[in-house]
């Protein structure tokens, strides 16, 4: 039986939906301080090792339209609870691979199967929260995954140099286990009459602040996304460790976390577009900073920068996201969270590269020159698009 809508005057998300916000990062962003490792217990080169990375991301960011879709039709929770469980398949398989490509294969499944928490939390938040104050929860969310990064790129870095990068991903695994049980207790929120898939794509399609939107997470997910892994292996190819990379990496997640609280608050009285121009700003900072030099005190630096560029600016654009097209806001915030991640996924791999070669100025140099055009589309868009309209039905079958 259908559990009872939850009320849409809920003010943050449930434990479990945050938990499983929680793993999601942390799988996806644990791989990053591991490359190096990876690499030479599997006997490959980094550019190569990449592909773990990239695949994922790839996989991640391509699964987005589907797991909205099917949210829309089918409900958020059963969709993330057979997602969870996937996952977890995957990420047991993973730590079991002697060799690269299976490897590689099996992430890009897990990376599948992940893809369907982020999005389809944030839809949930926006089913269940009222617009005025959907931005605190949803900055709440951000804040728990933020979480999840930090302790990916600094318990993961440590973990992976004292006992084997495959315990990461087992550890992955049974913690989106726990979530896939946890969430059975989370309500099902009402969705009104739901449409066939040309009608919820269609109602997407067709919005052009839809599109503005996903054109702008696709730069933002190439320019912080795509190459934050290479923070912690641009530590690494001067001489620092794993563990030690890992830990100066995780200032990101903390950064962000911090900062999300002071988001949160501002955003009660700060228009989105200041949002999003302190958030643009930090990222070129963050990106020009490394691109200057590399050593510990400019890479922890760099990684605060962009956890301040992400709680600021893309809480906004996922909020924004929310709002472009309420008749389908499963549909719509999967293609947003499909562009970040496909965005995420080229730099991640074209970088491979330019890191296997020390080539690390040349690229967060191109990073910081792609943020400022990013930051000024961003900020005139968002003025320009005004107050959300309120939420609509979804569109008829």
């Amino acid at each position: 039986m259908t559990a009872p809508a939850p009320p849409v005057t809920l003010v943050r998300p449930p434990f479990a939906l945050s938990a499983a916000s929680f793993v999601s990062s942390f799988d996806r962003f644990a791989v990053g301080p591991m490359l190096v490792l990876i690499a030479l217990d599997l006997r490959v080169t980094l550019a190569a090792a990449v592909a773990a990375a990239s695949g994922y991301y790839l996989a991640y960011g391509l699964s987005q339209p589907l797991w909205g879709v099917l949210s829309d039709r089918f409900g958020r929770m059963p969709v993330m609870r057979a997602a969870l469980l996937g996952a977890t398949a995957a990420g047991l398989a993973s730590a079991l691979m002697p060799s690269l490509v299976p490897l590689v294969a099996l992430r890009v499944v897990a990376g599948a199967c992940f893809g369907a928490v982020i999005p389809t939390s944030l839809t949930y938040v926006g089913d269940t929260v009222a617009a005025p104050i959907r931005q605190r929860a949803l900055t709440d969310l951000m804040g728990t995954a933020a979480l999840g990064t930090a302790v990916a790129t600094g318990f993961g870095g440590v973990l992976a140099d004292l006992v084997s990068w495959r315990v990461v991903f087992v550890t992955a695994a049974l913690c989106a286990l726990a979530c896939a049980l946890g969430l059975r207790s989370v309500p099902e929120p009402s969705r009104g009459a739901v449409g066939g898939l040309g009608a919820h794509v269609g109602a997407v399609l067709r919005e052009r602040w839809a599109l503005l939107v996903f054109g702008l997470a696709f730069v933002e997910g190439a320019v912080l996304l795509g190459l934050l892994p290479y923070l912690a292996t641009a530590l690494q190819h001067h001489g620092v460790t794993a563990a030690v990379a890992g830990l100066a990496t995780a200032v990101y997640g903390v950064g962000l976390w911090l900062l999300s609280r002071l988001v949160k608050r501002l955003s009660r009285t700060w228009p989105a577009p200041l949002l999003i121009a302190v958030g643009g700003t930090q990222l070129c900072l963050g990106h020009a900073l490394v691109a200057v030099h590399v050593s510990l005190v400019t890479v922890m630096a760099a990684a605060l920068l962009f956890g301040g560029g992400w709680s600021f600016m893309h809480s906004s654009l996922q909020n924004w996201a929310t709002s472009v097209a309420p008749r389908a806001r499963g549909t719509a915030v999967a293609f947003f969270a499909a562009a970040l991640f496909i965005g995420g996924a080229a730099p991640s791999w074209a970088g491979g590269p330019l890191a296997g070669d020390g080539s690390y100025g040349l690229l967060f140099g191109v990073a910081a020159a792609v943020a400022l055009p990013l930051t000024a589309v961003a900020v005139v868009g968002r003025h320009r698009y005004g107050t959300p309209p309120p939420d609509a039905p979804p569109p008829p079958a």
